[in-house]
C-alpha cells in the first residue's frame, strides 16, 4: 500500500470531485421546491470559486442550515442525502483534525445509510452482510434511487478515508466499488466522469500483490479524462497519484502533473475542483524525487 504521506492529498482529490455532485444533485434537489433559483445560483458560485478557503469558511453555515431542515424532516431521503454529502465532503476536504474528520464522516455515513434504507428496504440489512449476498441486492436499485446511492457511496468513501487505520473500514471498499458500478448503470450519465475517477482510485488503493487492479483503475482514469475532454484536472491528479505512483511510472506521473499545472483552471463549473487539483499537483511533484 502507498505511504501515508500520499494518502491525504489523494483523498482530498477524490472528495473535490464530489463537490460538484454535492451541490447540483443533493442540495439543489433539496431546495427545488422552495428556492430552486437560489440553489442553482449557489451551485454556480461554489463551483466557479477560485479560492477554496472561501468555500471552506462558508460551508459550516450551510451545514447548520441543512441540519435545521433535518430537525423538521428527520427521515426525508433527499434531505438526509444532501446533509450526508456536505458532511462527507467537508469532513474529508477541510477538516484538518483527524478526530473531527472521523466524527463528521461517521455522521455522513449514518445519514446516507438512513436515506438509502428509507428509499430501498433491502439496504436496511446491508450492515454485516456477506459480499455475495450484498451484490444480489443491487439489482433492485433503479434510476429513482440514483441520488441516495451516490450519497451512500460518497459518504462510505469519506468514512473509509477518515478511518483508514480500521481494517473493518477498509473491508468496505469492495462494497463501495460494487455500489458505484451499479450507479453507473442507473444514473443519467451526467456525472459519469466523477464516478470513473472514484472507481479508478478504488482499484489502485492497494498493489496487485494484495488484490489491487491497477490496469482496471487506469482504464477508469482514462475514461474520466476522456469524458471531460481533459478539463477535469482532478482526474489527471488521481491518475498520477494512484496508478503512476503505485507502479512507479515516473514519466507518466510527471507528464500528467505537468499538464495539470499548464492548464487554465478557470473552466465554468470546474474552477474550484481544478484549483484544488493544481495545488495537489504541486505537492506531488515536489515530493516525486523522494517517492520514486
Amino acid at each position: 500500500m502507498q505511504g501515508t504521506s500520499a494518502r491525504p492529498a489523494r483523498w482530498v482529490g477524490l472528495m473535490a470531485v464530489a463537490v460538484a455532485v454535492l451541490i447540483t444533485q443533493g442540495c439543489a434537489s433539496l431546495m427545488s421546491s422552495a428556492a430552486s433559483g437560489l440553489a442553482d445560483n449557489l451551485s454556480a458560485a461554489v463551483l466557479n470559486q477560485n479560492d477554496p478557503e472561501t468555500v471552506r469558511d462558508g460551508a459550516p453555515a450551510y451545514l447548520l442550515l441543512l441540519d435545521s431542515f433535518l430537525e423538521g424532516s428527520p427521515e426525508d431521503p433527499a434531505l438526509l442525502s444532501a446533509v450526508a454529502n456536505l458532511y462527507a465532503t467537508y469532513g474529508t476536504v477541510f477538516a484538518d483534525d483527524p478526530d473531527r474528520a472521523s466524527r463528521l464522516t461517521a455522521r455522513a455515513r449514518d445519514y446516507s445509510t438512513r436515506a438509502l434504507c428509507n428509499s430501498y428496504k433491502p439496504s436496511c440489512n446491508w450492515s454485516g452482510m456477506l459480499f455475495g449476498d450484498y451484490q444480489g441486492t443491487l439489482a433492485g436499485l433503479t434510476d429513482k434511487h440514483a441520488d441516495v446511492v451516490f450519497s451512500h457511496g460518497l459518504a462510505s468513501l469519506a468514512y473509509i478515508r477518515a478511518h483508514s487505520a480500521d481494517y473493518a473500514a477498509i473491508a468496505l471498499l469492495p462494497y463501495s466499488e460494487a455500489l458505484f458500478e451499479r450507479y453507473l448503470e442507473i444514473n443519467d450519465g451526467t456525472d459519469d466522469g466523477a464516478i470513473h475517477t472514484y472507481l479508478g482510485i478504488l482499484n489502485t488503493l492497494i498493489p496487485p500483490a494484495l488484490g489491487g487492479k491497477p490496469e482496471k483503475g487506469r482504464e477508469h482514469f482514462e475514461r474520466a479524462i476522456s469524458l471531460s475532454g481533459g478539463t477535469d484536472l482532478s482526474a489527471k491528479v488521481e491518475y498520477a497519484n494512484g496508478y503512476a505512483r503505485l507502479l512507479y511510472e515516473r514519466e507518466l506521473h510527471d507528464r500528467l502533473l505537468t499538464e495539470v499545472l499548464a492548464a487554465d483552471p478557470e473552466v465554468p463549473g470546474s474552477t474550484l475542483l481544478n484549483v484544488l487539483a493544481q495545488r495537489q499537483a504541486v505537492e506531488l511533484l515536489e515530493s516525486a524525487d523522494d517517492y520514486f
